[in-house]
């Protein structure tokens, strides 16, 4: 009896610490994992990487379960301030990637920190320069996809619209694959035709800068970039700041997410007056069929107050906007024309060392 005794009681030993550590692995047959956090599911927003040990995934949400779906199964955590979260994904039963949880302060509540300019600090303005759409390549571009035709006959938002329409119809994003080495959009485009792959959001947004300063707009790519006090995140979103004469401003545009940002009047709004409401709580909408990738509507809460929250610390963008700027065999030529300015926080006492950057905490530069 004792030596029964003692076999029952081994076996549900054994068979509850299998069940604890079944609870810490998800089997996948697929790199890519759909993450449900605050209750809204993120479909393939999470790629396995086993080669690093961990592979750290940030979340603003504490106290709160954040669940990861695989292709063939799921695994749900509670996440809580202090608390470490690690679990294994068993990648086609062979390849193990360890995965960490951690939680980090909203990013909108870092933002906030964020808030305040130097206007002192430089005094002289940069100047930006536009390439004219009388180049002989941007010409090539607007003949090539009929951007005329596609641009319409409207006013120049409805023209801008159209075509970000366009562009987000014709070219999926994927942010995993890179761009091709030819970076210009005629080149950029014809490759992802041949080849049925995407482009990243850079991608999208050098491919709109280029349509748009075809058509005679003035037109930047803008680089928005987190804080990551972690160290973590190497993540950021790039995308377009276009000058609309008849408004007399700069408006935001993402081709990545087919989208533009209004007020509580449908104003357009230019990125620092977006930057400026998330941060004292003004109204905010987004266009009525943003999306990604024409698979899922985009959700403000997630796309602005979370995702460009975090991407909004640090704004960069290129002194000189014109055809096949960042196509990479041509950089050492550009060291000394292309020059990059990043605008910082007056709090932040990160500089951007790079040869080809500047830094200013003044936004009226």
């Amino acid at each position: 009896m004792k030596r029964l005794l003692t076999l029952i009681s081994l076996i549900l030993i054994s068979s509850l610490s299998y069940s604890q550590i079944d609870k810490k692995v998800l089997k996948s047959n697929s790199k890519t994992l759909s993450i449900k956090e605050n209750g809204i599911l993120k479909k393939d927003e999470w790629t396995i990487v086993p080669e690093k040990r961990p592979d750290i995934y940030l979340t603003n949400y504490k106290n709160q379960n954040i669940t990861f779906y695989s292709d063939v199964d799921s695994i749900i955590f509670l996440v809580e301030q202090n608390n470490k979260i690690q679990f294994n994904v068993i990648l086609n039963s062979k390849d193990t990637a360890l995965t960490e949880i951690i939680y980090q302060r909203p990013f909108l509540e870092i933002l906030k920190t964020a808030s305040i300019y130097d206007t002192c600090r430089i005094n002289k303005k940069i100047k930006f320069k536009y390439q004219s759409k009388n180049n002989s390549h941007l010409k090539s571009l607007r003949k090539y996809f009929k951007l005329d035709s596609i641009a319409g006959d409207g006013d120049e938002v409805s023209q801008l619209i159209n075509l970000m329409n366009w562009l987000h119809n014709k070219v999926e994003h994927n942010g995993t694959n890179g761009n091709p080495k030819i970076k210009n959009a005629q080149s950029m485009l014809t490759v992802c035709s041949k080849e049925k792959r995407g482009l990243n959001c850079r991608g999208l947004a050098i491919a709109y800068n280029e349509c748009c300063l075809s058509m005679g707009f003035k037109s930047r790519i803008i680089v928005c970039l987190p804080k990551d006090s972690l160290k973590m995140d190497n993540d950021c979103h790039v995308i377009n700041s276009v000058f609309v004469n008849k408004l007399n401003k700069w408006i935001w545009i993402d081709p990545t997410f087919n989208s533009f940002v209004m007020d509580e009047n449908n104003n357009l709004l230019g990125i620092q007056e977006v930057r400026d409401r998330l941060i004292n709580n003004k109204y905010l909408k987004i266009s009525s069929n943003a999306n990604w990738n024409n698979k899922n509507k985009a959700q403000i809460n997630e796309y602005l107050y979370n995702y460009m929250a975090k991407n909004l610390y640090y704004l960069q963008c290129p002194t000189k906007s014109k055809y096949n700027m960042e196509t990479r065999k041509i950089w050492k030529v550009l060291a000394n024309s292309l020059n990059y300015v990043t605008l910082i926080p007056k709090e932040c006492n990160k500089y951007f060392t790079n040869f080809i950057f500047k830094e200013t905490t003044n936004p009226e530069v």
